[in-house]
C-alpha cells in the first residue's frame, strides 16, 4: 500500500536539504531541517507513548515556536489527527473544544496547565502536556531519553490529517475536517503557482493555529526546502529588519496597511523581494495600490477558507487587478449561484471532508449536486476572475432592497479622513435594516457631512444615516473584521 501521508511528501521534498536552514529567529537561533526532522520523529515517539493511536485526535493551545512546528510535524508522522487551537482561546473556550474534539493528548502552556486541567479532566484526555513559547515544558522533557520514530505513519489518501475549527461568528465552532489529500493538492498547487524554489527565503509573522501561517505558508516553503524566517509574530521593526534579506513575506491585510504608515518602510527595502502575498481578510484597493507606489511591487491576492484551503490566486505571471482575487487553481471549479452577486460555491480535491461530528451542518453545507456553499458572495468576470463582495450573513437587506456593504466601504475608504471603514445592517422599525458606518479616522478626522456627501454618489437605499467612530475595529487574529461584535454595539443605533 503506498503512504498517502502528506508527512510523506514533506520528508522526500526537505531530505535532500537536511543540512539547509530551515527556521531562522532572528534572536540568532536557527534548525535546520535535519534537526526539525529528528525532534519531530522524537515527538511521535512521545505522542504514541503518551498514549495517543493513529486516527485520534491531539489538541494543542501554544505559543508559536520551532518546537511547535516539530509537534504539529511530529503529530502527523505518528498519523494523529492534529487539532491546533486559538492561543487567545479562554478557559471555557478550550472546554467546549476539548468537549468536542475528544482528544487523546491535550498540551498547553505550561503557565495556563492548572487553569486548563479541569476542562482535560472532564473531556476524559488520557494526557495533558505542556509546551512553552521557549521550548520548555513536560512535552520536550519527555524526549530525553526517547528514541526518534523513523517510521511514517501509514494514511489512505482520505484520512483525516487535521481538524480546524471555524470562527463560530454564526454558533458554535464547527471543525473542518482535512485530509492528507486536501493538504497535499493545494501545497502542491501553491508550490508551483508562486514560482517557490530552495533560493527563496519566506518572511514569516503569521500565527500557526490557522491556515493561512500553518499550512499556506510552512507546506508551500517546505515543498522548496526553503528558509524561512521565523518572527514569533508582527513585529514592525522585525519585519523592516528582515524584510532586505527576504524574498517572499505572506500577510495580512493589516500588515500592509501598518508598513505604508511607517516612515522606514521604503522601496529600497523590498529591493531583494520576489514577492509579497495577502490574505485571510479582503485587501483594499488603496493599500494594494498605496503599496504599489510606495514599492513598485503588486501585492499577490488570494482567497481561501478553512473548509478548502486556498480556491483562487492572483497569477505570478501576469496582471494582479486589485479588488480581485484571481482564478481558480488548478482542479479546483468556482461557480456563482443566481444571478450575480451571488454565492461563491466551489468544488476540488481542496475541499473539505465534512464537519467533524456534525453530519447535519455538512449536509447544509453542500448542494444537492455536491458543491460546497462558501457562504461568502462573489462575481466571476469575463476573464474567469473572480472578486468578493462580501459574507452572505452581511449582506444587508433594507426596504425589500440588498445592499453588499463592501461597495459602501470601498467609497468611504476612498474618502479624506477616513482610514477604513465597516458598514453592517441593524435592526429597523420601518425597513427591516437600516444602514450603519462604523469609521476609524486618520489623524486629521472627518465630519458626518463630509460623510454623507462621500456616499451622494451611491444610491439613496444604500447611503448610512449613521455614522460611529472607533479608534480600530474589532478583528480576528486573521485580521478579519468582526462585524459580528459591530453588529451587537450598534443593535440600537436606530431605536
Amino acid at each position: 500500500m503506498t503512504n498517502a501521508n502528506f508527512f510523506t511528501t514533506l520528508a522526500r521534498a526537505y531530505k535532500p536539504a537536511i543540512d539547509k536552514p530551515f527556521l531562522t529567529i532572528p534572536n540568532g537561533r536557527t534548525i535546520s531541517y535535519g534537526e526539525i526532522d529528528v525532534l519531530s520523529a522524537k515527538i511521535a515517539s512521545a505522542l504514541l507513548a503518551a498514549g495517543a493511536a493513529p486516527g485520534e485526535r491531539i489538541a494543542v493551545q501554544v505559543e508559536k515556536s520551532p518546537e511547535n512546528v516539530a509537534l504539529y510535524l511530529g503529530a502527523m508522522r505518528a498519523g494523529l489527527i492534529y487539532v491546533p487551537l486559538n492561543s487567545a482561546y479562554t478557559a471555557e473556550e478550550i472546554a467546549y473544544f476539548l468537549h468536542d474534539a475528544s482528544p487523546a493528548i491535550f498540551i498547553c502552556d505550561p503557565h495556563r496547565e492548572e487553569a486548563l486541567f479541569p476542562a482535560a479532566q472532564a473531556a476524559d484526555v488520557k494526557s495533558l502536556l505542556t509546551l512553552g513559547a521557549d521550548g520548555d515544558g513536560s512535552l520536550m522533557n519527555s524526549l530525553k531519553h526517547i528514541k526518534p520514530r523513523e517510521e511514517i505513519c501509514i494514511r489512505g489518501s482520505d484520512d483525516i490529517a487535521v481538524i480546524l475549527y471555524t470562527s463560530g461568528t454564526t454558533g458554535r465552532s464547527k471543525g473542518a475536517m482535512l485530509t492528507h489529500n486536501n493538504l497535499q493538492s493545494n501545497a502542491l498547487a501553491l508550490n508551483s503557482l508562486w514560482g517557490f524554489s530552495g533560493d527563496d527565503i519566506l518572511l514569516h509573522a503569521l500565527p500557526v493555529f490557522h491556515i493561512h501561517g500553518l499550512f499556506v505558508a510552512l507546506h508551500t516553503a517546505m515543498l522548496s526546502a526553503c528558509e524561512i524566517i521565523f518572527l514569533p509574530k508582527f513585529d514592525i521593526e522585525e519585519i523592516v529588519t528582515c524584510l532586505s534579506r527576504a524574498t517572499v513575506m505572506m500577510g495580512v491585510p493589516t500588515f500592509y496597511a501598518r508598513l505604508l504608515e511607517y516612515e522606514k518602510f521604503t522601496k529600497a527595502l523590498c529591493a531583494h523581494m520576489r514577492l509579497f502575498i495577502s490574505g485571510s481578510a479582503p485587501l483594499t484597493k488603496e493599500t494594494f495600490n498605496a503599496f504599489e507606489a510606495r514599492t513598485g511591487h503588486t501585492i499577490l491576492e488570494r482567497y481561501g477558507m478553512s473548509e478548502a484551503g486556498m480556491i483562487a490566486s492572483n497569477p505570478l505571471d501576469g496582471p494582479r487587478i486589485a479588488g480581485t482575487v484571481g482564478h481558480a487553481l488548478p482542479e479546483v471549479s468556482i461557480r456563482i449561484s443566481g444571478p450575480a452577486p451571488g454565492e461563491i460555491e466551489i468544488r476540488g480535491p481542496n475541499l473539505f471532508a465534512g464537519y467533524w461530528e456534525n453530519p447535519e451542518s455538512t449536509s447544509k453545507a453542500f448542494t444537492e449536486d455536491g458543491w460546497f456553499r462558501t457562504g461568502d458572495m462573489g462575481v466571476i468576470d469575463d476573464d474567469g476572475r473572480l472578486s468578493l463582495v462580501g459574507r452572505e450573513k452581511d449582506l444587508i437587506i433594507s426596504g425589500g432592497f440588498n445592499i453588499y456593504p463592501v461597495e459602501i466601504e470601498q467609497t468611504l475608504d476612498s474618502s479624506p479622513g477616513v482610514l477604513e471603514s465597516a458598514v453592517i445592517g441593524v435592526p429597523h422599525a420601518d425597513m427591516g435594516e437600516g444602514v450603519v458606518a462604523v469609521i476609524v479616522e486618520t489623524d486629521g478626522g472627518v465630519t458626518d457631512e463630509c460623510l454623507t456627501h462621500a456616499v451622494e454618489s451611491l444610491a439613496k437605499f444604500k447611503r448610512p444615516r449613521k455614522f460611529f467612530r472607533l479608534n480600530a475595529l474589532p478583528r480576528n487574529a486573521m485580521g478579519k473584521v468582526q462585524k459580528q461584535r459591530l453588529r451587537e454595539q450598534y443593535k440600537n443605533a436606530y431605536q
